[in-house]
């Protein structure tokens, strides 16, 4: 299931970065006293009574015509066009303006939940002016202030009710797995070439495809049903100038979260670039089982250590990814194509994994006699108890004596132990600290 969409609008210099960042706990958005400050689209992940969601702070509508404000305006239609759920911010120290009217017939023609909410409504004397607001015909004005915080748990509430229905009828047992990357690097070529089928555009013009294409398929060798997910190029902020291509990082976001495995693609030409590393970590943060695919690799001049070379260099420039495989292809000559579905559902498998505590705490005895605990400001760290509470990823609770012993290189111990005693190639693995009462 894709994770609900949410987009912030109304006209300039209402509040929408300040409501933003207060939502998701974080400066984010850059907010001053300015109209339009927020230029283009801004994405973050929140959540609220347990509901995941991607939080759109978009840039002040206007009608001026003005060149930046016309790009502004298609920014922000963009994001109305995505979003499951809309939140129509007004300013509650004033009436309703020309302005806010402009914004609600854009939303007039969305078939979209709209949720109107009232910003700066911090005193009693702004209040009065909510009831104006009915006349925009979106329901009740829900009264709130983003500087101050109030009414914002309010109108939380309301978003998670607008969300989609989590539809289970359609669920499939196939495994999901997308190709993301950089423009460029031969996403839609593998796709095609695993399939044997034209199934999406190919091009040597960047940012050709511009929506997730999923496409089913059964694996006659595996006897396995996979969903395939090919995604549009994400590029760096900055250079990105079209305004479908600035939208295509939110789309590849959302096949990440509908993905079990994902498949980072590396082009073999160019090298690594700072912008793969950043795509990459887009699938390591979202728990998912990651494979980095280096395409092109028919192009290169290669002798007896490129191979190993090449290795070398993503390893150091992944460093947190030392989990996942590496597969070396071509779309083109068609090479190692075959093991991507073996080596995805193989991720998958042990992404799914479970270990038993026993096990697992004869693993912990081990270890701990192997590297004893640390010891921080006199205090030792204990642990009493290891077991495992979740898979997808596979995620592990460690009962302690105080939660601010466990330092990082101690956990990073504790996982590569678990890496070398259990095959979880390809999967991150998480492990949280509970003192023990």
């Amino acid at each position: 299931m894709a994770v609900p969409v949410v987009a912030l609008v109304g006209r300039p210099n209402i509040g929408k970065s300040t409501i933003f960042n207060r939502i998701i706990n974080e400066r984010l958005s850059i907010v001053e006293d300015t109209p339009g400050v927020t230029r283009d689209r801004i994405y973050a992940r929140a959540s609220w009574l347990g509901k995941e969601f991607r939080l759109i702070d978009t840039g002040g509508i206007d009608m001026s015509g003005e060149p930046m404000t016309v790009q502004i305006k298609n920014q922000a239609e963009i994001a109305i066009d995505e979003a499951d759920v809309i939140v129509f911010i007004v300013n509650g120290q004033n009436s309703v303006t020309k302005e806010d009217e402009d914004v609600a017939k854009i939303l007039y023609r969305t078939k979209k939940p709209v949720i109107l909410a009232v910003n700066k409504a911090d005193n009693p004397e702004q209040r009065e002016n909510i009831y104006d607001f009915y006349t925009l015909g979106f329901g009740d004005p829900n009264p709130i202030s983003g500087a101050q915080g109030t009414g914002i748990g309010d109108l939380l509430d309301e978003i998670v009710k607008a969300f989609p229905v989590e539809d289970t009828s359609e669920e499939d047992e196939t495994i999901k797995f997308s190709f993301i990357g950089r423009p460029n690097v031969g996403k839609s070529s593998l796709v095609n070439a695993i399939l044997g089928d034209e199934r999406v555009i190919v091009s040597n013009m960047e940012g050709t495809t511009r929506d997730a294409i999923d496409t089913k398929y059964h694996d006659d060798k595996l006897d396995k049903d996979f969903t395939m997910i090919d995604t549009a190029g994400i590029r760096k902020r900055g250079k990105v100038y079209e305004n479908t291509e600035k939208y295509s990082v939110l789309r590849a976001l959302s096949a990440i979260d509908k993905s079990d495995v994902v498949c980072v693609v590396l082009n073999a030409e160019e090298g690594i670039r700072e912008q793969d590393k950043r795509v990459a970590g887009y699938a390591h943060n979202a728990g998912k089982g990651v494979i980095i695919v280096v395409n092109k690799w028919d192009t290169l001049k290669k002798d007896n250590h490129t191979m190993k070379d090449f290795e070398n260099q993503i390893r150091d420039g992944f460093q947190y990814l030392a989990y996942a495989p590496i597969l070396f292809t071509s779309a083109v000559k068609g090479q190692r194509l075959d093991q991507i579905p073996e080596l995805v559902s193989r991720v998958y498998d042990n992404r799914d994994r479970r270990i038993q505590s026993a096990v697992l705490n004869d693993l912990l005895l081990r270890a701990t006699s192997i590297a004893p605990t640390p010891v921080v400001n006199g205090k030792r760290l204990r642990i009493y108890y290891m077991t495992q509470v979740a898979v997808q990823p596979p995620t592990f609770v460690v009962f302690v004596n105080d939660n601010e012993l466990l330092h990082f290189s101690y956990e990073r111990f504790l996982k590569n132990q678990l890496r070398d005693t259990f095959d979880f190639e390809g999967t991150p693995i998480k492990i949280l600290p509970r003192k023990r009462k």
